[in-house]
Parts: C-alpha cells; sequence; structure tokens
C-alpha cells in the first residue's frame, strides 16, 4: 500500500504544491500557473494550458488548450 502523502495529487482531486514547484512548461522551460477551478496548468510563455485529469498534469503540447489572447 502507497503512502498517501507521498501521492502526486490530494483528496480534493487537486495537484501537490510540491509537485507544482517542480514542473515547467515542456515547450518553453518556464515556470507554470495552477488554476484550481479549470484544472489546468498555464503557461503564459507558450500560451498554452494544460489539463490536470484525475490529480495527474498531462504534460504534452498536442493535449494543451490554446490560451485566449484577447
Amino acid at each position: 500500500m502507497t503512502d498517501p502523502s507521498k501521492t502526486p495529487s490530494t483528496e480534493s482531486g487537486s495537484v501537490d504544491p510540491r509537485l507544482l514547484e517542480i514542473l515547467v512548461c515542456p515547450l518553453t522551460k518556464t515556470s507554470l500557473d495552477y488554476d484550481a477551478q479549470r484544472q489546468e496548468l498555464i503557461s503564459r510563455a507558450a500560451g498554452l494550458a494544460y489539463p490536470i485529469r484525475d490529480g495527474i498534469p498531462v504534460m504534452l503540447p498536442e493535449e494543451a488548450r490554446e490560451l485566449d489572447q484577447s
């Protein structure tokens, strides 16, 4: 059995803050902003929002949503 305190997500389905500290955009290597409401990691430099599914960040550019440029 795994220790729940060592899993990448919390019980609420949000991403562990320790994981957020080390993740960067795979395209630009810049830091990401966490949007808890939309469950996304935002790369402002790349103009992309990476989805978080079941508490796991999907860091594939082809899975990312383009940010509105307005």
